[in-house]
This record gives structure tokens, sequence and C-alpha cells, in this order.
């Protein structure tokens, strides 16, 4: 009988309400997996409550009451490779002294059960309770915990076998991507005139987008191109879903749970996330609560002067009108309709303290000690181990991953486009498509170990080439792709804006898309009115794949499906389907002023 495999069982849909018990609810078949995992494991159990589940994601953890005490058994959602990755680092972190609920091993000594598809684990139930929320004293303990937790996780590598995550090398195409659709906002607002909230967007759109395109700036112009030389496991690891919820005080002080979306990254990204979430909350940037939750952290983990400085500059990103105002790519029509104007209206007045509570916490800058990053000379390159390992080693192993093991990291350049979609046939459709492609990639047979090895030896001598060979290798960079900001970062190349006015209402006889600025092929259906369909944001990746000699050279189109159902194409024929797309857009244009020509001479 064929193993039953762990899916989401169930999913959101848009701004319907979720029900009450959604998140309290697995299928039986991920009951009847639990049940075999627990007999995995040297304990007899007397109950089993389900205390939160992930439909949307496939994750459920469950509190059981054994002869060895309480303790938590929890199915991780992401893939084996992925869940390796975490549950190696919780072991690692707690050896270091870290306050993590420690690991327990199953009968046969590994730190993890995979079953239905998906790694189990289970540790022992601690009694916690959350920090406070109506004073500074509970949000400094918060950071305090977080500084520990962050300087404990230093030195760590993954184990072979495990699917590497990394966010350290990817904060300059964050912030282009939050500038872009920024943009996309305005364009947004002017095809949607009609709405309520339209004209408030486009009254501070303009305002906010330069503001994100100076942050980006300035990041360039920041230590962080130097900083990230130093490498990921100097920096450590980020929780990237940190708060008062997942910090939490235990006996001996905060403890840190839910590690299984942990990734390399600079370490004040949580610091930075906890501070805006919280000023958002309070709605006014309170200069006496921001100081003195960095001070707390400071004091665990220390921040050098390179770091606080780009840190302010983290803070002064929109990051809160992006966050809320996002949903509009999704529902335009709905949103912009309905809670769109008071969103707007609260996150603009919280912005009105924004800036002079930075300018004030800038003057802090000479607390902080400069560091040391002029010694590296070589970037860092970051490096993954290589896709299609189906086995996976021992996690009690902390041997670094082998040569054979590591392949190039793709250069991060993305660019961005809008898909269009039909409301709920298409999102169904999507996710079936989804779930062929997994299966379809599953399917699959791994790299080879003669394609791997010589793509690990070509990332492993990348950094030892010849000044000249780097440089000719730049130029010849530039003259495709635009200019190359810093060492070490992806090419910033603007693409052209999202114009949904010249695409809104295309006639049914067309049998083609307008996307945005990287334009791609979609559905040949006839197509509606925007106010009828759904937009979601799809990325574009120029990602390298693997592909087999016999298919080397050809000019194919192939889609990664990824964990948030967006598809990645690699293509390489951008610049046909933009001559192609502007054709397209001076046919459309044509035809609309004949058709107009002809109904004027009508009357």
């Amino acid at each position: 009988m064929e193993q039953y495999v762990i899916k989401p069982w169930d999913t959101r849909e848009g701004n319907v309400e979720t029900p009450a018990n959604w998140d309290l609810t697995v299928p039986p078949e991920v009951d009847a997996i639990a049940e075999q995992v627990i007999k995995e494991y040297d304990m007899s159990v007397k109950s089993r409550t389900l205390i939160t589940s992930k439909p949307d994601k496939g994750g459920a953890i469950w509190r059981i009451e054994t002869d060895k005490g309480p303790r938590s058994l929890k199915v991780l959602h992401r893939t084996p490779e992925r869940s390796l990755y975490s549950v190696a680092f919780q072991e690692y972190v707690v050896k270091q002294g870290a306050r993590v609920p420690a690991l327990i091993p199953a009968r046969n000594g590994s730190l993890y059960v995979e079953k239905g598809g998906k790694l189990w684990i289970v540790t022992d139930w601690i009694a916690l309770q959350p920090a406070t929320k109506v004073d500074l004293v509970g949000a400094q303990e918060l950071c305090y915990g977080l500084g520990e937790f962050h300087r404990h996780s230093k030195g760590y590598v993954p184990p072979a076998g495990a699917k590497n995550s990394s966010r350290l090398y990817r904060w300059p195409n964050h912030y282009q991507k939050i500038a872009k659709k920024i943009g996309w906002m305005r364009e947004i607002a002017k095809a949607y005139s009609e709405t309520p909230t339209s004209k408030s967007i486009l009254a501070v759109v303009d305002h906010y987008e330069q503001r994100a395109w100076a942050a980006l700036e300035k990041l360039k112009a920041s230590a962080y191109p130097k900083m990230i030389k130093m490498g990921e496991a100097h920096w450590g690891l980020v929780h990237q879903d940190y708060g008062w919820s997942n910090g939490q005080n235990g006996p001996g002080g905060l403890w840190v749970i839910d590690l299984d979306g942990v990734s390399y990254d600079l370490p004040f990204r949580d610091l930075r996330k906890l501070i805006t979430s919280t000023m958002d909350d309070m709605g006014v940037w309170d200069v006496t609560w921001m100081r003195g939750m960095i001070e707390a952290y400071h004091k665990a983990n220390p921040l050098d002067r390179e770091s606080f400085e780009v840190l302010l500059n983290d803070m002064a990103v929109p990051n809160e009108f992006y966050k809320h105002l996002k949903e509009m790519f999704y529902d335009p029509a709905t949103f912009l309709s309905t809670e769109a104007e008071g969103i707007l209206q609260r996150v603009l007045t919280g912005d009105q303290t924004k800036d002079a509570a930075l300018a004030e916490l800038a003057k802090d800058i000479s607390k902080y000690e400069p560091g040391n990053y002029d010694q590296i000379t070589e970037v860092v390159e970051p490096q993954r181990l290589a896709s299609g390992i189906k086995e996976l080693l021992p996690v009690g192993l902390s041997t670094p991953p082998t040569t054979e093991a590591l392949v190039e990291e793709p250069k991060d350049k993305k660019s961005t486009k809008i898909k269009v979609s039909k409301d709920k046939e298409s999102k169904v459709k999507g996710s079936k498509d989804k779930e062929y492609k997994l299966k379809e990639s599953k399917d699959k047979k791994p790299v080879s170990d003669k394609v791997a090895s010589s793509r690990s030896e070509k990332a492993l001598n990348k950094p030892q080439e010849s000044q000249q060979e780097r440089a000719s290798a730049e130029n010849s960079s530039t003259t495709r792709r635009g200019p190359i900001s810093f060492s070490g970062s992806a090419p910033f190349t603007p693409s052209a804006p999202f114009a949904p006015s010249n695409v809104r209402k295309l006639g049914r006889q067309s049998k083609k898309r307008v996307m945005s600025s990287a334009v791609s092929k979609s559905s040949k259906k006839s197509s509606k009115s925007l106010s009828k369909v759904r937009v979601s944001i799809g990325v574009k990746s120029k990602s390298p794949k693997v592909k087999p000699a016999s298919q080397a050279g050809k000019n194919k189109k192939e889609t990664v499906w990824t964990s948030k159902q967006q598809s990645r194409t690699v293509t390489s024929n951008k610049s046909k389907k933009v001559a192609k797309t502007a054709k397209l857009i001076r046919n459309t244009q044509i035809k609309k002023q004949r058709q107009k020509s002809k109904k004027s001479k009508g009357n």
C-alpha cells in the first residue's frame, strides 16, 4: 500500500472570513501517521491533544502526555531537506547553551522521524509565559532573549543532505522588490480610479516609492557589501518569525521556540522586524521604546557601528506601507473599495512620527564601536547544497557539506511580473498545477555526481580567478544587464513600470495578456476587465538549472514551483518578449482608436 504523503489540506480564500476552528483540525491520515511516529520513541503516551495546525501548509503541533512527562510532537511542513537544516540547527544551539527545547532522540538514535513525506520531532513541553506587552520591560526581555539566541547561532554549518537557507546576500533585491511593487500600487490606483481610496494612494505613493529607492541606494553605500563578505557562519541565523508568541519567559529566562523557519541573515533583521511591528501596533514611533529595545539586544549580542547604521536604514524602508497595502495586488477592486482607506490612514498617522524618531535615534551612533570589515578582500560566495538528495544523513553529524555537495549559488537578479488570473477557479487550478509540478519534480532523476562535481569545482575555484578575468566577466555582465552596483551584489536594473491602464480593457479577440516589467505569455483564453480578475505577483529569476547534455543549448522555458505558489520562469529570450509586447500594446491602441473613430462616424 502506498504511503500517504502529507500535503496542505485546506486553504484560505481571499477576504473570506476564516472559521474559528480552522487551525484546530488535521486529516485522519495525519492523525494515523502521528500514532506511527509515537511508536518510534521510547515512551508511553497517555493522551494527545492538537494545539494548533497549519492547514494551508501541512503542519501541526500536539501536546502529548507521556510516562516521562509532557512532551511536544510536531510535524514540520517544509521539505525534508529544508527541515533537516532547522532540526540540525536546533540541536546545535542547544549544545551552545541557548534556551531552546532540546530534541528527544527516537529509538534508533535519530533526532527526527521521517513519515508521510515530512520530518517529525519530539521535545519536552516547556511551561512558558508571554512577556508583558504593556510596558517597555517586556519588550526589553524579548530583545535580550533574541540577542542571546543570535549569539548562540553563530558558527552553525548545516549537515550534508540539508538544504541551505540564506537571506544574507538578498537585501538589495528585497529593497528593490518593495520599491517596484510600491510603483505598481500607483498604476493599480490609476486603473481603479473610481474606487474611494485611489486618490488617497496617489497622493502619497510617490513619497513612499522615493523612500524605498533612497533606502536601496543608502544600503549600497553602507558597510553592507563588506559585512556579507564575512560569510554566513560568522553572522549566524535569524528566526524570521520572532515575536511575543515565539519568545516567552520560562525556566532560567526567555525561551525561543518554533525554529523551523530559521535562515542565515544579518541577525538584527529580526530586531528590526520586532521594533517596527511594535511601533506599528502602538500607532506611534516612540524613541524611548526603540532605544530601550536596541540597548537590551546590544547587551546580549553587541552591535557595531556599521550594524547600527544598516539597522536604522532598514527601519527607514516603508515596510509598514508595503506590508499593509500589498493586498491590493490580489483583489484590487474589493480591497480599494472597502478596507484600504482605513488601513492607509492608520499607516499615515503612525508615519508622522517616524522620521523624527529615526533622526533622534541616529544620534546614538557614537555608543557603538566601529567594526573591522576592511580585512576581507574576497566576497564569500553564497553556496547551497545540491538538489536531488533523497537520503538524509543522521543529524548527529556536524561535518560541513562535502565538495561534491556544493554548487554555486545563482545570482540573485530578479525581475518581476504581474500575473492576472481568474478568481476561485484559477486559484484551485493553480494549486492543483503546483501539486502536479511537485510530484513531477520528485519523479525526476537526481543531478548526476559528474555534473554536481563540475559545478562545485567551478564555484569553489571562482574566488581564485585573476583580476583580469573578473574584470572581463564584469564587463560582459555589464554589457548584458547594466552596471553592477558593488562587488557581491545583484545588478540593479529597474524594469518598465506596470501599466494596467494599457491592458484593462483588452478586447475579447485578444489572445495574449500584457504583463508588467518582465513580460511573459499568459492564458490564451479571452481576457476580461481587471475588475473581474485577481492580480497575483510572480517572481521571475534567471537561476540556472542543470540540464542533461541532450538538452544543452535548447531554449526551453522551465517552471519551478515554490512554497509560495509562485512560478520562477527561466528563459533567455526576454528581449524578444518585450518587443512582442510593445508591438501588442501598439496594435491594441490602434484598434481602440479605430473603434472610437467608427463609433463617432456612426453617430
